[in-house]
């Protein structure tokens, strides 16, 4: 049974009420997600109990001081602007003690939410609620715009640094590991071809041109609350990749995702292509929400994050197909490559159609 166990984990939490019931959620790829049901007098109280991968997160405590200081930002920013941030911030439940997660026994370390009712993230949207999506996103951007992203505890190093990737790349190929080498000649010609492009955010930040914000770096649709009752985007969740970076990779990973015609490990590459309705979509709702708060300079050189951003994890799972498939998990020897070849497909056509999604920014943003 589900309560056998949690049921040490639960007293040490401050929940309201008498527990009632407990429910494993499978939607996550990392963390092992319970949502909890007690009454407090008659009154529901749902929440949210997780138990942190750290084989994923090194450093639990520093991810969760993370969440702690941006949720605390948010919730300022929130009722400064006369808003009520309920429901629309992730709300940590403390420990007894008072911390902001329990280490049991077994070096598990576990956290808690307030659950977020009567709302929804879809895994696939349309491109009405893409546009939902992007407002999401656009607003947490906007609400953390004055946090300094410098302070903020690095969770996954030089994550999107793309210099390190190209030369973990160069390695794989030089040490063969696992003898495919001379199978990929032309996806590792096609890295060698966009290196350049590949390093320009990188180098875009340390000239000074694009500023370090705080980064959410999963920007999939699945991470967004839609109210279920108005359709509206309420709340950002899973907040662990919280990190200092360049709006340009949030923004870039979430048209990446959401704008596919197809999943990203589709072996068909011909019907791999960029939705141009949902990015067109995502793109009004992003940029109505910081247009005026971010640089123009992020804002124009927006689709130059769509093409970073796609290339970079072509790039990542090249790699990982030639060390022999260390580090995703795959359900197939090739299953790395065709994950390979659907992103090189999908960058090749954002190639086509970038001039079309610049136009689409520069309309926006006036």
């Amino acid at each position: 049974m589900i309560y056998n166990e949690i049921k040490s984990i639960l007293p040490q939490f401050i929940f309201k009420g008498v527990y009632r019931s407990a429910e494993e959620l499978h939607s996550g790829n990392v963390n092992t997600t319970y949502h909890l049901v007690y009454d407090d007098h008659g009154v529901r109280r749902d929440y949210t109990l997780q138990r942190i991968n750290t084989y994923a997160f090194k450093d639990p405590i520093g991810v969760m001081q993370n969440i702690a200081r941006v949720t605390d930002h948010l919730r300022t920013a929130m009722i400064a602007r006369g808003e009520d941030p309920e429901r629309h911030v992730l709300d940590l439940v403390p420990t007894s003690s008072g911390q902001l997660v329990y280490q049991d026994g077994d070096n598990n370390y576990w956290r808690a939410y307030v659950f977020i009712t009567d709302a929804i993230a879809y895994d696939t949207v349309d491109a009405s609620s893409f546009y939902e999506v992007g407002r999401g996103f656009g607003s947490f951007q906007k609400l953390l715009i004055d946090f300094p992203a410098d302070q903020l505890f690095v969770s996954i190093p030089n994550f999107h640094n793309t210099y390190k990737r190209f030369f973990q790349l160069m390695r794989a190929i030089d040490e063969n590991r696992a003898g495919r080498a001379a199978d990929v000649e032309e996806e590792i010609e096609f890295m060698f071809e966009h290196r350049r492009m590949m390093s320009s955010i990188v180098q875009l930040i340390d000239r000074g041109v694009l500023p370090l914000r705080v980064t959410h770096n999963d920007t999939k649709s699945n991470n967004v609350m839609i109210d279920r009752q108005s359709g509206r985007a309420i709340c950002i969740i899973d907040l662990d990749t919280v990190m200092p970076g360049s709006v340009l990779y949030d923004y870039g990973d979430a048209i990446r995702f959401g704008a596919s015609t197809a999943v990203e490990d589709e072996p068909d590459t011909s019907k791999i292509a960029l939705d141009m309705d949902k990015a067109r979509a995502f793109t009004r709702g992003f940029i109505e929400e910081t247009n005026g708060f971010l640089t123009r300079e992020e804002l124009t050189r927006l689709p130059l994050g769509i093409k970073v951003i796609t290339c970079e994890l072509a790039m990542r799972f090249l790699t990982d197909y030639l060390d022999g498939d260390l580090y995703f998990k795959i359900n197939s020897p090739q299953h790395n490559l065709i994950r390979t070849r659907a992103q090189i497909a999908l960058l090749r056509d954002v190639e086509r159609k970038e001039e079309d999604l610049q136009k689409i920014v520069d309309q926006l943003i006036g």
